[in-house]
């Protein structure tokens, strides 16, 4: 067996792997080993950022004229940087996958090149080896697995950046299971990831325009609450229960049961569940089930859960969705869960009924309560937007709504957040994307699917029908309930030609950009600061008189940079007051 160098088992002690530290030498080669290095990770992600920040400010200090040729470069740029983002996330695992999943659901304030390419990003890592797996039911049993469970398949079946999946039976009953485990030192790389964001966030928080306007606390004390939820494999159990007892007398849905007392943290234990992808069409034609009716079904599942309070699957793509030989629809993976509070359904229901009778005071005031308007807002102005838009879409319709219409659909509906003086808030960032997703799973199960037909009467019970809303429902239902769904196409050519209150002052940016720059030279300067003082701390630590020397020299040679930045940055700061 190849021996790993002294000075590498040393490393591995004082920054990683308490446990089990010969059997992951034993599975992983040094670059493998080097991912779950706190160091290592915290460089590799603030790095990465760093570079984009970097590319988009050269790209608009050398493009000064914005043609198509510019905008098709730019374009390009965008994609190249997405999709190095998703290989290294790809290879890193950890947070990086589940921050580009959270980010391909901000269409308020992503590039669409980067919300297309990370909204593919796929949550499958390469498998551990069993014997970790083994162990660690072990010590969460507290027995031996042969105590509990028999037949167990080795290779995992799934495999993700929190926990693999095992297929396995019952002792004594013979039951299938399937048995998810939390991958090795997982917790610990996320929690290295998140020192590594909050460096991150301070950077862009500090460096760049969108930071300074952006609400980028509460967005990342939204990744870390959802992620550290993930982490809790008994969070998973209490919201896969409760899904189970919402929705028991639903006969076209079927929810596994699970096995309570082999639940931990760590492990997480439910019935097996048979079935083809929702989206697998040829499955449904062998088995003679209607598409259109399974449809109807999944849009019946997931409209119940937006409308109404109470938590929502936030996580509905294929691979989370079964179809069985009867039409029944399994519903799986209860890690990523939203929430409608009562509040929330009290807003949209003034809202929709502000957008009915025209009392547009009505519509901005739930969309202040439910944190879209921006505090700098303009609300006459935007009342009057709003007004605007509604009116020009009081002859849309979703009768003939193709795939071609949704794409445009949710690129107008980006422009108009992003161009106008609303955001979208991060508490229903999940809502949006699981919204977004089920829409898109309809459509390739059913292309005819009529959304507007199917909502009309839940849209009508939900608004209760001994309100005012009731009598004028049946006026304005054709002329106002579409729009509230379909938002259809002259939105684009409404934002070309109409007023644009959220553009950039080119001018003032032009202004500027000089300012930006030399923050993120600072920032830059100021990390490898920090850099060479680590580098010189473990040269001395270790003995290593190069990596000290090297330390050295680097601080040295940054801090008289970073000065001569700081004094000619002043200047530019008097010259632009």
């Amino acid at each position: 067996m190849y021996k790993y160098p002294s000075t590498f088992t040393n490393i591995i002690d004082k920054f990683y792997f308490i446990d089990y530290r010969e059997m992951v030498l034993e599975v992983f080669n040094v670059k493998n080993a080097l991912t779950y290095n706190l160091f290592y990770r915290c460089t590799f992600i603030v790095w990465m950022v760093v570079k984009f920040i970097f590319q988009i400010y050269f790209f608009h200090l050398f493009h000064g004229i914005w043609d198509e040729q510019t905008k098709r470069k730019w374009e390009h740029l965008l994609h190249k940087q997405a999709v190095e983002y998703r290989k290294k996330a790809v290879k890193m695992g950890g947070v990086l996958i589940k921050v580009g999943q959270f980010l391909s659901t901000r269409t308020d304030f992503m590039p669409e090149v980067f919300i297309k390419e990370l909204s593919g990003l796929v949550d499958r890592v390469p498998p551990m080896p069993y014997s970790y797996a083994s162990r660690l039911l072990q010590e969460e049993w507290g027995a031996d697995p042969s105590e509990y469970i028999e037949d167990i398949n080795r290779t995992s079946i799934a495999s993700a950046s929190i926990g693999e999946v095992y297929y396995a039976r019952l002792k004594g009953s013979g039951r299938e299971v399937a048995i998810k485990v939390q991958r090795y030192q997982v917790e610990r790389i996320f929690h290295m990831d998140f020192k590594a964001l909050r460096v991150v966030f301070w950077i862009i928080s500090f460096c760049t325009s969108f930071g300074k306007k952006a609400d980028l606390k509460s967005l990342y004390l939204e990744l870390i609450r959802v992620m550290d939820r993930e982490l809790d494999f008994t969070q998973e159990l209490h919201y896969g229960k409760y899904f189970k007892e919402r929705f028991k007398d639903d006969k076209t849905v079927y929810i596994p049961a699970f096995m309570d007392e082999l639940c931990t943290k760590r492990v997480l234990v439910m019935e097996w569940a048979e079935g083809a992808k929702i989206t697998d069409l040829e499955f449904m034609r062998k088995h003679h089930i209607q598409p259109e009716r399974i449809a109807k079904n999944l849009f019946n599942f997931y409209s119940e859960q937006f409308l109404n309070p109470g938590n929502f699957h936030a996580d509905p793509h294929a691979g989370n969705l079964l179809i069985n030989r009867n039409g029944t629809i399994t519903i799986l993976d209860f890690g990523m869960v939203g929430e409608v509070r009562k509040q929330d359904t009290t807003y949209f229901k003034h809202l929709i009924q502000g957008v009915i009778i025209d009392d547009y005071d009505r519509v901005i005031e739930a969309l202040e309560q439910m944190n879209f308007v921006l505090p700098n807002a303009d609300t006459n102005k935007l009342k009057k937007m709003v007004k605007q838009l509604i009116e020009m879409y009081r002859d849309g319709s979703f009768k003939n709504m193709d795939g071609q219409l949704l794409e445009q659909i949710k690129q107008d509906i980006k422009m108009f957040v992003k161009e106008q003086p609303i955001q979208l808030s991060a508490e229903y960032a999940y809502l949006g994307r699981a919204i977004s997703i089920n829409i898109g799973i309809l459509f390739a199960i059913y292309p005819e699917t009529d959304i507007e037909k199917w909502a009309k009467p839940k849209i009508k019970k939900w608004l209760g029908s001994k309100t005012l809303i009731e009598s004028i429902y049946k006026q304005y239902a054709k002329e106002s309930i579409e729009p509230i769904f379909s938002f259809p196409k002259a939105m684009l050519g409404w934002l070309e030609n109409g007023e644009k209150d959220r553009e950039w002052d080119k001018e003032k940016q032009e202004k500027t950009w000089k300012h930006h720059f030399f923050l993120v030279l600072e920032s830059f300067h100021f990390i490898m600061i920090l850099v060479s003082i680590a580098a010189s701390w473990y040269g001395y630590v270790e003995g290593y008189t190069i990596f000290g020397s090297f330390g050295l020299a680097g601080i040295i040679y940054f801090v008289v940079m970073f000065t001569i930045l700081a004094r000619k940055h002043y200047k530019v700061i008097q010259s632009i007051k």
